[in-house]
């Protein structure tokens, strides 16, 4: 066990029973008032594989141990809750803390992946990392129901974790994300996310990389900059702008109330925020995860990508952005990939960007 304090945050790392490790962060010193459990004191046994997708030109992960992980559990038995009967031990301990962090009892990707038997499709290992993190001990709440405070140290946590494999040298991208409802394929209800970690870069990354660097070679500039300029310029998809974050419905959207979170700062990576600009970043995620709840008076299922520079760099070219992917075209009616979408790659959107902004400008606050 070792503790740590950052700034006003503090982080505690401990072991768990089945050997895997666990960080606490909060906003005050962490105090441990149990054991640290784990719901098995067997070690993972993981053995994923890649496989090349030729035509793709992209990897596909194959884990079958994965067939086996928690599916939509009765409270009573919530993985990600606090333990309090320890002859039915969960993830997390009682205490006082405001996130945690944990290796994925059922990961995709390891770090000690096995080297797999030949294969077909340049098989090899499955060579990464995944972590699940806890936003909250409150079973029941969601991620906007942080604290400001609280947002910013989230935003911390996955700074930490990206600079935490950065420093390993395997790692070459980095990806936090959430999925929200059923609708989704959410499994566990309890607030979290998770962070996936490749050993390559994976094709969205690959492709905003070039599409980034493109723009820089032909204008000299960053491309986050001159998006936000025009944007601020035309006024008519920010959703709200706190000067050093903005929320926006870019102009083009795919899902139909699809926002991004901005720094207007050209960073790539978490970690090179300034605490205020950490802090009106959070302030603007919350507020947009706020909007798409009260837009339709139910907790909108979505699904929400951290995206962060490649790990190989520096690349100052790449624009660190948070984007969401709300699964609600309309109230009731649900945003489904068809055709276009898996077969061609091309989404197909019922609502232009600058109505959709409107909307959720529109929108009331004030009981979400």
């Amino acid at each position: 066990m070792t503790s740590t304090a950052t700034g006003q945050t503090y982080q505690q790392e401990f072991t768990k029973p089945d050997g895997r490790p666990l960080t606490l962060y909060g906003l005050n010193p962490i105090v441990v008032t149990s054991v640290i459990p784990s719901p098995s004191t067997e070690a993972v046994d993981a053995r994923p594989v890649l496989r090349w997708h030729p035509l793709r030109g992209e990897w596909v992960m194959y884990a079958a141990h994965r067939l086996g992980r928690t599916f939509l559990p009765p409270p009573e038995y919530n993985p990600l809750a606090p333990t309090s009967d320890p002859a039915h031990p969960t993830e997390l301990p009682r205490g006082i803390y405001d996130l945690a962090v944990f290796a994925n009892r059922f990961p995709s990707l390891t770090l000690n992946a096995p080297e797999p038997p030949v294969g077909p499709a340049q098989t090899r290992a499955g060579v990464g990392a995944c972590e699940v993190v806890v936003f909250s001990q409150n079973a029941d709440g969601r991620l906007s129901d942080l604290s400001d405070a609280q947002m910013s140290l989230l935003l911390s946590v996955w700074a930490d974790r990206t600079s935490r494999f950065a420093a390993g040298g395997v790692i070459k991208s980095v990806l936090a994300f959430e999925n929200r409802g059923v609708e989704v394929g959410v499994t566990l209800h309890h607030p979290h996310g998770q962070i996936y970690a490749y050993d390559h870069l994976p094709p969205v990354a690959t492709r905003m990389l070039e599409m980034a660097q493109k723009h820089h070679v032909e204008t000299g500039n960053a491309w986050i900059s001159d998006f936000v300029d025009a944007e601020r310029e035309a006024g008519e998809r920010i959703v709200h702008d706190e000067g050093a974050a903005l929320s926006i419905v870019p102009p083009f959207a795919r899902y139909t109330y699809e926002t991004w979170i901005l720094p207007t700062r050209p960073v790539g990576l978490l970690s090179e925020l300034t605490d205020d600009e950490r802090d009106a970043f959070a302030r603007t995620f919350k507020d947009a995860l706020l909007r798409l709840d009260a837009l339709f008076g139910v907790r909108m299922p979505y699904l929400m990508t951290v995206h962060q520079a490649p790990l190989d760099g520096p690349h100052p070219e790449f624009p660190l952005h948070i984007e969401l992917y709300p699964y609600l075209r309309a109230a009731g009616r649900m945003k489904y990939l068809a055709g276009t979408e898996q077969g061609a790659g091309e989404f197909a959107n019922d609502k232009f960007p600058e109505v959709a902004a409107a909307e959720l400008r529109a929108v009331n606050l004030e009981n979400v």
